[in-house]
């Protein structure tokens, strides 16, 4: 069966992250999402990178509607603090007690294009729903979270209950190990990291990976699961980034 989630564990190589990456980064973990010149200008020395080079990314991301102009400094378009929504959501998933359900979606929509028929499939894997074969989509029922409510004019939305044992049922549907395994090189990786701008390309790749947890039950999980301390390591990382990003030139450093 095909898996969800498709990263292979051993594939650490970490490129650095461009101008345009450091910036995202900072203001996704930045709350609310938009900082002054003079502390963004600050705050991305401490990651290789200079000025000019600043400036020319920030023209070129407001251009593209990434960034927007504020009396001070920038701040995220709509699109990407939709994009921090999630992330933020990644970090610190609301769950709720299990009761054994399943939510299943179907799709229910005919004549979609290729590109719309993408769109779909993406929208529902980042609503951590896996794929059990074309056009059903399921996962245990126990996130705190509502569906869009046009997800309603392509798909419908059933309580279901799988005919096997959940945790085989799961395992067939997500690679946990595979994903426990590049948690584990990640939480290794950040550990031994003590460059700043190394730093923020591995967490940067931790929040990729942490997008892709399926958030499972305990009882769904394999021993030892990684996901608890790979979101506290991240956790810790923006705490000390924030502290950076809003240390004053009169003393602070991170």
């Amino acid at each position: 069966m095909r898996r969800n989630v498709p990263d292979r564990p051993g594939e650490l190589e970490l490129r650095p992250l461009s101008a345009r990456s450091v910036v995202l980064s900072l203001l996704l973990g930045t709350h609310p999402a938009e900082l002054p010149v003079r502390e963004l200008t600050r705050a991305v020395e401490r990651f290789d990178v200079g000025g000019s080079t600043l400036r020319a990314a920030l023209s070129r991301m407001v251009a593209a509607g990434d960034l927007r102009r504020t009396d001070t400094g920038y701040r995220l378009s709509d699109r990407l603090l939709e994009r921090q929504r999630r992330q933020d959501e990644a970090v610190e998933p609301r769950t709720r007690a299990w009761d054994g359900d399943w939510e299943m979606v179907v799709v229910t929509a005919t004549g979609r294009g290729p590109a719309e028929r993408a769109e779909l499939r993406t929208r529902l894997a980042a609503l951590r729903l896996a794929e059990l074969r074309e056009g059903v989509w399921l996962r245990p029922a126990n996130l705190i979270r509502p569906l869009p409510d046009d997800l309603g004019r392509v798909a419908e939305h059933y309580t279901a209950c799988p005919g096997r044992p959940a945790p085989e049922a799961a395992a067939d549907l997500w690679p946990l190990d595979a994903w426990s395994a590049r948690a584990r090189a990640l939480l290794d990786r950040v550990a031994r990291e003590d460059r700043p701008a190394a730093r923020l390309a591995a967490f940067a790749a931790v929040v990729r990976h942490l997008l892709a947890d399926p958030v499972l039950p305990p009882a769904l999980l394999p021993a030892g699961w990684p996901g608890p301390a790979l979101r506290a390591a991240y956790a810790g990382y923006q705490r000390e980034t924030a502290r950076a990003v809003t240390a004053r030139d009169d003393g602070g450093r991170a």
